[in-house]
């Protein structure tokens, strides 16, 4: 895509207009949604819950987790020793209690007492410990793992007492615990089902749910687990359907083909809003929308240049034309709800200082491959295209191209000499409400393959300010330091800083109980119909 034409909203703005009104008769508002052949909750007879998700697994393996929506699948199967509330607050999980020591320098869980794996093996201390030192293992690949380095070992106290020892205080791991990277699975399992150690496809965890098949490109397949330690869930079964297209994956929910949907055709919410066969959530979210900057690569080594495609992007003709307003301009390297969030923008619309920065800096003839996914998040691919146009305003030459998830992650998740990129949309959503783990994308450790920050940014200062703040124990002097380190990320300029996303989620009215987290998760496992 070399030539890009001028600005798309109008030509764009008729097709999505046409695309709400098409949505509209195709949803036929004077039948309920389920009516079709299909059902919907449970009245297809098979007592299975089905949900349309936009991207296919890049990886089912819990340490493995790149992505929130392929992390939410995997919830159903594996289980956290802590997890959060949709306020945010850490609750027991198959651990039922915890102390941290007064030093700060260990965490005594204390785990339910039978509670065992899908595969009738005990969840125990040494489980746990298995899971932690897996964790751990540079040999397995984790790209989340900086937030875990702290723990020194795990120690067996007894069968259901186990004691992670830290090397020093770490005020965030409570929160990092939480996550599905976390999450524990059969140590019996890594020899089993074509599992090994570092390739591990097949999660057999504590979950209300088992895996039961999966088909790469097509579905997930879950069924109830009979021993569940907990409340048992509704649904017999849990199908996740993988359907790239925004409006293709509305259609199913409204023709009952599926139960529910994340991230629908955004243009689409106000007629869904006003659908009484949906309901729709427009969950808060953490997740921060960037294009990530390749800042090794020669041409874009010069922060002026990097600032210069900031002020060349109109991001909120974008969120208006584009997003429908489901976003919010980012202001900072990081979300409003986090622990250190303080404002440090936004960069404004400004083409004429973005053309004389891009001359000052000697890079009037710059030439980009940019590459997007489709269908990870909202109208992904079809803002790409307006930031293509807007850089091409200013001179920027853009290629951009697209690809389904794994392989894009794939393309991006890279070492720097081996990038054939120079700028990729991403999405970074921390897993817990502070600043520690979304900093993890500006410091060098990070750096893939060993992490996610593929914007290859890294500054000594900012790396001492963040080394600083992950173990401070005094909040207001955590939230001092994750500032200032803010503020010269912001000068720096690592990516082309866009918006802040919600999370819509849309569900057949048949259907209640279904909630969200406030890591841009859904929370429907207890899902079950209407009375």
């Amino acid at each position: 895509m070399r030539s890009l034409k001028r600005r798309p909203f109008v030509a764009l703005a008729a097709v999505l207009v046409a695309a709400l009104l098409l949505t509209a008769c195709s949803g036929d508002r004077s039948a309920p949604a389920g009516s079709s052949s299909g059902g919907t909750g449970g009245a297809r007879g098979d007592n299975t819950f089905r949900i349309a998700v936009g991207i296919d697994p890049d990886t089912l393996d819990p340490a493995g987790m790149t992505t929130t929506t392929v992390a939410n699948m995997v919830d159903y199967i594996v289980e956290t020793l802590i997890k959060i509330d949709k306020d945010g607050n850490i609750k027991p999980g198959v651990a039922e209690s915890w102390e941290v020591a007064p030093d700060g320098r260990s965490i005594t869980f204390e785990l339910r007492e039978g509670v065992q794996f899908h595969d009738g093996t005990p969840f125990n201390a040494e489980a746990v410990k298995f899971n932690i030192e897996r964790i751990l293992n540079p040999d397995v690949r984790m790209p989340l793992r900086a937030s875990y380095t702290v723990i020194e070992r795990a120690e067996v106290v007894d069968e259901h007492t186990v004691t992670l020892h830290l090397k020093e205080p770490a005020p965030y791991l409570l929160g990092a615990l939480t996550y599905t990277a976390a999450g524990m699975i059969s140590p019996k399992s890594v020899n089993e089902h074509g599992n090994s150690m570092t390739a591990y496809q097949h999660p057999v965890g504590t979950g209300p749910y088992a895996l039961k098949e999966y088909t790469k490109g097509s579905q997930l397949v879950l069924e109830k687990f009979e021993d569940y330690w907990g409340e048992a869930p509704y649904y017999d079964q849990v199908v996740f359907q993988i359907v790239p297209e925004a409006a293709t994956r509305e259609s199913m929910l409204l023709a009952g083909q599926v139960d529910m949907i994340i991230l629908p055709p955004t243009s689409d919410i106000p007629a869904l809003q006003s659908n009484s066969n949906v309901r729709v959530l427009l969950a808060p979210s953490d997740r921060t929308i960037y294009a990530a900057i390749n800042t090794q690569h020669p041409a874009l080594q010069d922060k002026r240049v990097r600032q210069a495609l900031n002020y060349a992007v109109n991001k909120e003709e974008i969120i208006e034309h584009v997003l429908f307003g489901a976003a919010d301009v980012m202001d900072a390297p990081m979300a409003k709800p986090l622990l250190g969030y303080c404002q440090t923008g936004p960069y404004p619309y400004d083409p004429e200082k973005a053309k004389q920065l891009l001359q000052e800096a000697g890079a009037t003839d710059l030439e980009l491959e940019f590459v997007t996914p489709t269908g990870r998040y909202l109208q992904d691919y079809q803002a790409a295209q307006a930031i293509a146009n807007f850089l091409q305003e200013v001179g920027v030459q853009v290629s951009l191209s697209t690809m389904d998830w794994p392989t894009y992650t794939a393309t991006i998740m890279v070492p720097p000499e081996r990038s054939t990129v120079q700028i990729h949309i991403l999405g970074w959503a921390p897993t817990f409400m502070d600043s520690q783990q979304q900093m993890l994308q500006f410091t060098k450790d990070n750096h893939p393959p060993k992490g996610l920050a593929s914007s290859y940014y890294t500054n000594p200062q900012v790396e001492e300010l963040v080394a600083q703040a992950n173990r401070e124990v005094d909040q207001e002097k955590r939230q001092e330091l994750y500032c200032e380190a803010a503020k010269t990320i912001w000068e720096d300029a690592p990516w082309i800083f866009l918006w802040v996303q919600r999370f819509p989620i849309v569900h057949s009215a048949k259907v209640t109980n279904i909630s969200y987290l406030p890591n841009e998760k859904f929370d429907a496992i207890y899902a079950r119909p209407a009375e």
